[in-house]
C-alpha cells in the first residue's frame, strides 16, 4: 500500500464524480467504475447479457481499436496516484490500459475536451489485481480518461490526490434558498415524480429519487419552480446540480430573481438560459444582486437534483431574520 491511497479518491461518485462518457458498456455500466463500496461478486448471477459483474465491461473487440472511459472528477485537484482495480475479471481483463487527464473550465461533453496528457503510460494488468500507479504529473485535473487495450472488464478507477478549488468559486455567505434556512417553495409547473421540496432539501442527493423530477413534454413549454429566498440577500453563486440525472436530464436552464420589495413583477435574469451535463454539479458565478425571490426554468423537463443560492444576507435580511427568531423564541 503506497502513502497517497490515504488521499481522497477525487472520482468517487460519494464526492460528486460522474462517468461521463464510454464508448461500449455492453456488459457491465460504466458508472461502476466509481462506486465508493469495494467491488463484490456473486456466483450465477446472470442477467440477459451474461454473468452480472460489478465494474465496467466492454464487448469483445472483433476488429482493431481500444475502449475508453471518460471520468470528471467530483473534486479537481493534483493527482497523486491511480489505483485500476481488475476484481473478479478474471478470464476477461484488460491486457494493457493507460490513464490521461485533461484541465478544462465549465462543463463540456466528453467530445468538446481535445487537450489530454499522461498519467499513466500503457502497462500491462492482471486479472483479478489491484494495480497501483504513482503519478508525478503536478497539474490540476478535472477530468481522467481511462483506456483498455483491447477490451474487458475493470472494477474499479480511484484517483487519489490533493482537492484544489476553482477560487472563482469560493463564495462566502449562505445558502439563501436552503430549506433549512427558512426558504419556501412558492410555486411549480409540475410534481410528477417528486416533490421541488427535494431541490432545496439538505446534504447531496444520493439517488435520483431525492431530486426534482417531472413528466415528460409532449408540447413547446418548459417546467419550472419559484422560491421565495430565506431573507432578502445578495446572490453571488447559483448552482445546478443534476447528479443522478443521466437520460432525463434538463437540456437548458435559467434562474431569475426578483426583488419583490420594490416590484413583484419585475424579474431580471440571474443566469440566462446555458446548457446543462446530464449527472454533474453546476457552479456558476453571477452578477451580484439584491434578490428576495428567485424562479428555476428548465428546459424542456426533467429532473434536478439540487438548487443552491449562495450570497450573503443585506441589512434587511438579517433584521427580517432577527426579527422572527424574536417572535419564535420569547
Amino acid at each position: 500500500m503506497t502513502e497517497w491511497t490515504r488521499l481522497p479518491d477525487l472520482a468517487s461518485r460519494a464526492v460528486g464524480g460522474g462517468v461521463v462518457w464510454a464508448n461500449d458498456e455492453l456488459f457491465a455500466e460504466r458508472e461502476n467504475l466509481i462506486k465508493p463500496a469495494e467491488p463484490v461478486y456473486q456466483t450465477y448471477t446472470f442477467g440477459h447479457k451474461g454473468q452480472v459483474y460489478d465494474g465496467w465491461e466492454t464487448r469483445r473487440r472483433r476488429e482493431a481499436g481500444v475502449d475508453q472511459a471518460v471520468v470528471r472528477l467530483g473534486m479537481p485537484g493534483v493527482v497523486r496516484g491511480i489505483v485500476v482495480d481488475t476484481a473478479f475479471f478474471k478470464g476477461n481483463y484488460p491486457p494493457f490500459c493507460w490513464v490521461e487527464g485533461a484541465q478544462v473550465d465549465g462543463y463540456p461533453s466528453a467530445d468538446e475536451i481535445t487537450e489530454w496528457f499522461p498519467l499513466v503510460e500503457r502497462t500491462a494488468l492482471k486479472g483479478d489485481e489491484k494495480h497501483f500507479f504513482d503519478v508525478t504529473e503536478g497539474h490540476r485535473v478535472t477530468h481522467v480518461r481511462l483506456t483498455i487495450d483491447p477490451d474487458g472488464g475493470v472494477a474499479r478507477l480511484r484517483v487519489h490526490g490533493e482537492p484544489l478549488a476553482d477560487p472563482r468559486l469560493l463564495v462566502g455567505g449562505i445558502d439563501l434558498a436552503a430549506l433549512e434556512n427558512g426558504a419556501v417553495v412558492t410555486g411549480c409547473s409540475n410534481m410528477f415524480y417528486s416533490s421541488p421540496n427535494n431541490l432545496i432539501a439538505p446534504g447531496q442527493a444520493t439517488v435520483m429519487g431525492e431530486g426534482w423530477e417531472t413528466a415528460r413534454r409532449r408540447d413547446d413549454g418548459n417546467d419550472w419552480v419559484s422560491l421565495r429566498l430565506a431573507a432578502p440577500g445578495v446572490v453571488q453563486l447559483v448552482e445546478l446540480d443534476t447528479s443522478h440525472f443521466k437520460g432525463n436530464a434538463p437540456g437548458w436552464a435559467s434562474v431569475r430573481g426578483c426583488d419583490e420589495r420594490k416590484d413583484p413583477d419585475a424579474w431580471f435574469d440571474l443566469l440566462p438560459r446555458t446548457r446543462l451535463q446530464p449527472d454533474t454539479r453546476h457552479r456558476f458565478v453571477v452578477d451580484a444582486t439584491e434578490a428576495t425571490a428567485v424562479r428555476l426554468d428548465i428546459y424542456p423537463d426533467g429532473g434536478m437534483a439540487r438548487l443552491r443560492i449562495l450570497g450573503t444576507l443585506t441589512s434587511d435580511g438579517v433584521s427580517h431574520l432577527q426579527t422572527m427568531w424574536a417572535k419564535t423564541t420569547n
